[in-house]
């Protein structure tokens, strides 16, 4: 599944008449990168969540056949349900199995086929380093296992890369109300639920118009 449902705002003016996950890095749209970084890890089913400027990405994207792909959307209207909301509303498109998750306005080049390959209990997250614009970080480490950070200790920022179980949201319901994804995630990281790793591969959060020109500039180059 990839969210592609939000609006935005901190893209402004670039997202005034394109949707986020449209823009493009190295000559390809955000989306189009996770496309083809799915066909490649042998996933062939998606599920796409859309809301604003839905009939852009549909047009855009189509039903995916140009990829090699069967895509599915998921639309969230009169406006996006949030990350845990955009979940809830596309489990009967998803079906029982594990499913990977990936935020459509990040860019990475993790080989998603190793992803894959896990055997995961519950959820699977991937995180990175933290960014210079993000250095307090999201999580620490326990061994494999995802825990909210204590003082002093390291900590990453979730990538917005990973694998869930259906049944991970278990007991959960679809209210068609905005839901954020974070608070479940640390509460079933107290509970130890979740595993995760800090993942070696290049990962960037496109989240202004700046980062979006670095990355850019980073993928048109040879320098990185």
């Amino acid at each position: 599944m990839i969210l592609a449902a939000g609006r935005g705002e901190r893209m402004r003016p670039l997202t005034d008449n394109c949707p986020k996950p449209l823009l493009k890095v190295g000559g390809k749209s955000l989306l189009v990168w996770h496309l083809e970084n799915l066909h490649s890890a042998g996933i062939r089913e998606v599920v796409i969540n859309t809301s604003y400027m839905a009939d852009k990405i549909h047009t855009v994207i189509g039903d995916g056949s140009e990829f090699g792909l069967q895509i599915q959307y998921s639309d969230e209207q009169p406006r996006p349900l949030e990350t845990l909301g955009g979940i809830l509303h596309a489990l009967p498109l998803l079906g029982t199995r594990p499913f990977v998750l990936i935020n459509g306005d990040v860019w990475t080049d993790v080989p998603l086929a190793e992803l894959c390959r896990l055997k995961v209990e519950q959820a699977h997250l991937l995180l990175a380093k933290n960014p210079d614009h993000h250095p307090e970080g999201d999580f620490s480490l326990h061994g494999s296992r995802l825990a909210s950070p204590r003082i002093g200790e390291q900590t990453f920022t979730y990538t917005g890369i990973g694998i869930f179980h259906s049944d991970f949201f278990a007991g959960l319901t679809d209210t068609g109300k905005p839901q954020p994804l974070a608070p479940l995630l640390f509460s079933k990281a107290r509970q130890c639920l979740i595993t995760a790793q800090c993942m070696p591969y290049r990962w960037f959060d496109v989240g202004t118009p700046e980062r979006l020109k670095v990355l850019d500039t980073a993928l048109s180059g040879s320098h990185w």
